[in-house]
């Protein structure tokens, strides 16, 4: 039993020890050929990296050697231009040198040739001396008298002479005395002409209003016309909507009722609401906004003549002149031009400046109300400068600027010179503006002089006048009346081209609130 046991042991330590032979043999083949193909992978990647060095190398190499020749090219290009332009500038150097030389030569021929001539002049000199001794001894051989003798009653003769050309002296320089004081005035006038840069803008009858698209003419005319027809209304404008692309004319004579009714559309424009009770929201804020505006223009223009002191109320009626034009020249600016103009003069002839720009803002304040009140621009000057305590040299200087009364200071005086300056200038003022606006106005005053009328507008450059009635006090049938006797009477005392249409307009509402 033991021996079988230690054969089967024995059986057992031999495999073990052939099985462990054979695992090592096998596993030691895996591994060399493990490695010889790690080995082959190897020198291949070192094969391939050695052959990417050599292609990149040969590529840098290409590429340095083409970066050189470019190199190469532009310094030779450089050097090529460098030696033309030095060529070139050689050329101009050396004609310069040529035509100095040529100069050179010219001058010296010229004086050559001065020389020659100023010794001819001696010997002529020489001569006339010679002469002119020969000449004295024939006179005083001729005359029988000797050169004292002749001296003595050439200077008689010579002092009567004097006398009588001293006398025309003397008047010559009081005549030129005058002259040097009117071309002094003149050159004052000039100077003060020239130092000041006033704007001549001439006065239009049309404002023109953007639109963001064609399609907001249609929400301005609305259903029926009646938006357009109540903007008219509420602000006495034509509104002229037609094919000019994204644009609306506003046209009317008086400024102040453009300006509304350009600020009340604009205002519409970016609200986007737009019907009839909207439009008579915005016409009275923009009333409102023009009030604020006449105010501002009033003190901006005492800034701008450097007027200081005015009465609040002298200032709002100051910017009432913005918007009222005398032969299409701006009132306004008018006035502050005549206030430098003032006040340069005064500074040249040492008076008063301050005086004298004050009393140039002001002498024409009365046309801010003359279409108002009763009266010429100067009486209704007058009042207000006496009614608001200006000093008796203003109020002389608005009351003489247009020589009604003799002025009593020299300050008066300048006042009629800037003002005269301002108007006569080209191009400041235009006759044929102020003829036309008369016109309108004298027909709105027509219309409104009849019983019943709330207040009438002059459109269509004067071709319609359309007149709103209080509705209380004008029945329909009244209505057709009316319009024919205002026709009659514009046709007896207007004279006017074509016809005029007259439009009369009753409109009745009734007002509630529900709470």
């Amino acid at each position: 039993m033991t021996a079988v046991i230690i054969a089967v042991v024995a059986t057992l330590v031999i495999t073990a020890a052939v099985t462990w032979a054979f695992a090592s043999n096998y596993h030691k083949k895996v591994t060399d050929a493990k490695i010889g193909s790690a080995e082959e992978r190897a020198r291949k990647i070192i094969d391939e990296a050695l052959k990417t060095a050599e292609d990149s190398k040969r590529e840098k190499l290409l590429e340095v050697k083409e970066e050189s020749l470019k190199t190469r090219n532009d310094l030779e290009k450089e050097v090529k231009d460098r030696r033309n332009e030095l060529q070139r500038a050689e050329r101009r150097i050396q004609q310069k040198e040529e035509n100095v030389e040529k100069r050179s030569e010219a001058i010296e021929r010229r004086e050559q040739s001065l020389s020659a001539r100023e010794d001819n002049l001696n010997k002529k000199s020489e001569e006339v001396a010679k002469l002119n001794e020969q000449r004295v001894q024939e006179l005083e051989k001729i005359s029988g008298l000797t050169s004292e003798q002749a001296k003595e009653y050439l200077l008689k003769i010579v002092e009567d002479d004097v006398k009588h050309e001293s006398a025309i002296m003397i008047k010559n320089m009081e005549a030129e005395a005058k002259e040097e004081a009117d071309k002094r005035a003149k050159e004052i006038v000039v100077n003060a002409i020239q130092r000041c840069a006033a704007d001549h803008v001439s006065e239009t009858t049309i404002s023109v209003v953007q639109l963001p698209n064609d399609e907001m003419k249609g929400r301005i005319i609305g259903r029926e016309g009646r938006n357009i027809r109540t903007l008219e209304t509420m602000t006495g404008v034509d509104l002229i909507i037609d094919d000019t692309p994204e644009a609306v004319v506003i046209s009317g004579f008086d400024p102040i009722r453009r300006e509304v009714a350009r600020i009340a559309l604009e205002k519409l424009i970016v609200d986007g609401r737009i019907h009839p009770a909207r439009i008579e929201e915005m016409v009275e804020k923009a009333q409102k906004e023009v009030a604020a505006k006449i105010k501002e223009e009033g003190e901006n223009a005492a800034i701008e003549a450097g007027v200081h002191g005015l009465h609040p109320e002298v200032i709002k009626i100051l910017g009432r002149m913005m918007f009222r034009t005398s032969y299409g020249q701006n009132c306004l600016k008018h006035s502050v031009e005549v206030a430098q103009l003032c006040g340069l003069m005064a500074s040249e002839l040492g008076l008063d400046v301050r005086v004298a720009k004050r009393a140039g803002l002001l002498h024409d304040i009365g046309k801010a109300v003359d279409h108002e009140l009763e009266g010429s621009h100067i009486q209704l000057g007058v009042d207000i400068c006496r009614k608001y305590k200006e000093s008796q040299v203003v109020i002389n200087a608005v009351e003489a600027h247009h020589g009604d009364v003799e002025p009593q200071s020299l300050i008066a005086i300048l006042v009629q010179a800037a003002d005269t300056i301002s108007s006569a200038r080209p191009g400041a003022r235009r006759e044929t503006l102020e003829t036309y606006t008369s016109r309108l106005k004298e027909l709105e005053d027509i219309t409104n002089s009849f019983k019943g009328v709330d207040h009438s507008f002059a459109i269509q450059a004067g071709r319609e006048v359309r007149v709103m009635v209080v509705p209380e006090q004008v029945s329909d049938e009244d209505m057709v009346i009316m319009a024919r006797e205002i026709a009659k009477k514009i046709e007896d005392e207007m004279e006017y081209p074509g016809q005029i249409k007259v439009n009369i307009i009753r409109e009745s509402r009734a007002t509630d609130y529900a709470k």
